[in-house]
């Protein structure tokens, strides 16, 4: 423990001053709003690293950091073990809020009644079953039931937490706004809630309006802004800016704050998704191979309604053999610890240079747990005597890894080798029902699929890690990641058409997730997909004049 006036940022970070007050506050609730690329999951780390090590959050309490994607949460985690260690890392509990409301499912469920009773060994599932299966829907209320009707449970939480952190929090929903005032309302526990009003982008999957304001009205939370844009290039922030000047103008920047000629924009007009599709290839191809940027910092993204007119641009990677992974079939699934253990092993085991997925499952499997030096290297070495044995075994075929039943092997011995116990203690999903035996089938399943088809297996499970592969997804799947080059497929009047506030704010950021490189297609013409219903598909397709002009502003 260090004295509050010795904390500094670790890692020799220089905070702007906003960021620097609320990592450091100690008596009141924070409303934080910063635009992409404020850095707001690095200020909470550093907040995080203040509290534990001048102990304002006191041992035995915790930190409770909620976040709405499972990567978000995992990423806030290992920031906060690079600045404070594994020891004090121990006391942060970072979780989406479904895996939080069912830690508090799993241990006071004996509080829910009647028909919200749930037995011991009770599943989520597609579909309700009274006493033995909820939904993904059901976990939030059932959570705020128990928190509402049940004092011991709701002390328990109060007493557990003194410090809370909300990232994200323009998403947030009615019911899990209430399960955090059902929590917290009224406690000593002092909450941080980070956002921004420019990127909800979650209506609709019920996100609230205005939850900003009713959130530092009832919890009496101090407003704050993060105004610094850390991620983009210059030229890219302007373009930003411009849309911030529409969005919300008091938080646009001075045009005087954002000279620089770095970075670039490029809007690129076709006549056919034939043809944009193979130009693109041909863009990425040399991205990859002329200018050696990794595969994994190129993002195309594309209007959640309208993702499934990437199939052409697919078609035509895979044609010319570009790397690529669909993220919205496939990101949760590669979030999942398990399932990074799983593939992280294959890669290793199949691969000979590996060093990410090395260095990754190094983490998983050693260093997080925070041995001493004797037993790390005990650690190490019995990991390294694993892989050894597991490389000679497929190298004379006694191991063939296009084999369901060899991966399903391999899988169960690599759990077994980590142990069942430690496994579940990566994620609280994994503690009820068959979650983990679900989640590791599903990832044999997956990894078998890529591992069948023909060529490198090292390059084919690089498309489930994500190290090799340029990645495909979806603008709402996009929130909280960033990337060097970007790609908006599709900037067209009938690509964006569910109103234009709603609209205007995933577009922002969507060409917020560049760091150096944005790139804008529209097409004249793209062919309808199979089934697809409206009319209008077939018809001359117009370009949004609205959102290529901020493009004008970045010059």
């Amino acid at each position: 423990m260090i004295p509050i006036d010795r904390w500094r940022p670790s890692a020799g970070l220089t905070l702007e001053p906003n960021a620097l007050v609320a990592a450091t506050e100690t008596d009141v609730n924070l409303a934080l709003t910063a635009g992409p690329g404020a850095g707001k999951t690095e200020m909470l780390a550093q907040r995080a690293d203040f509290l534990l090590r001048t102990g304002q959050c006191r041992y035995p309490r915790r930190i409770l950091a909620i976040s709405f994607k499972v990567d978000a949460a995992r990423n806030l985690k290992a920031r906060v073990r690079k600045r404070c260690g594994p020891e004090l890392t121990a006391r942060l509990d970072s979780h989406t809020f479904h895996a939080f409301a069912k830690r508090l499912i799993d241990r006071f469920r004996p509080v829910l009644k009647g028909r919200d009773a749930l037995n011991a060994d009770y599943s989520i599932g597609t579909n309700r079953v009274q006493g033995e299966s909820i939904t993904f829907g059901d976990m939030v209320p059932l959570a705020q039931t128990i928190i509402d009707s049940s004092a011991i449970a709701r002390n328990a939480v109060r007493q557990t937490y003194s410090h809370v952190f909300l990232d994200e929090f323009q998403d947030c929903t009615s019911d899990q706004y209430r399960l955090i005032k059902a929590c917290f309302l009224g406690s000593p526990a002092i909450l941080t809630a980070v956002g921004d009003t420019k990127q909800s982008i979650m209506g609709w999957a019920g996100a609230l309006e205005g939850i900003f304001e009713t959130f530092a009205h009832e919890f009496d939370a101090r407003p704050l802004n993060l105004y610094q844009n850390f991620r983009s290039a210059p030229r890219l922030r302007r373009m930003q800016n411009a849309m911030i000047r529409v969005m919300d103008p008091p938080a646009a920047s001075d045009d005087a704050e954002l000279l620089g000629d770095e970075g670039t924009i490029t809007v690129l007009q076709y006549a056919t998704d034939e043809e944009e599709a193979a130009d693109l290839t041909t863009r990425v191809h040399a991205m990859i191979a002329d200018s050696g940027l990794p595969a994994s910092e190129i993002a195309i993204l594309v209007s959640r309604e309208q993702k499934f007119f990437c199939q052409r641009l697919m078609a035509a990677m895979d044609a010319a053999g570009v790397p690529y992974r669909e993220e919205d079939s496939t990101q949760d699934l590669a979030s999942e610890p398990v399932a990074r253990l799983i593939v992280d092993f294959l890669l290793v085991v199949c691969g000979r240079r590996e060093t990410a997925a090395h260095r990754r499952l190094l983490e998983q499997v050693v260093f997080s747990y925070g041995f001493d030096e004797e037993h790390e290297y005990q650690q190490r070495s019995r990991w390294s005597r694993l892989i050894a044995d597991t490389r000679a075994r497929i190298a004379s075929r006694e191991i063939d890894l296009s084999s369901e039943r060899d991966l399903t092997d391999l899988a169960h011995t690599v759990i077994a080798a980590v142990g069942r116990d430690r496994i579940v203690e990566m994620s609280s999903d994994y503690a009820q029902g068959d979650r983990l035996d679900q989640l590791t089938a599903d990832t044999i399943a997956k990894a078998r699929a890529l591992l069948v088809q023909p060529g490198d297996p090292a390059l084919a499970l690089s498309r489930f890690s994500g190290d090799e592969a340029i990645r495909i997804m979806s603008i709402h799947k996009s929130k909280g990641l960033e990337f060097e080059a970007v790609i908006v497929l599709g900037v067209e009047n009938e690509m964006f058409w569910s109103g234009i506030a709603k609209e205007r704010s995933a577009y922002f950021v969507g060409i917020s997730r560049a760091r150096t490189h944005l790139l804008l297609t529209y097409c004249g013409q793209r062919a309808r997909p199979p089934d697809f219903p409206r009319p209008r598909w077939d018809v001359a397709r117009t370009p949004h004049l609205e959102f290529l002009g901020y493009a004008a502003a970045a010059a």
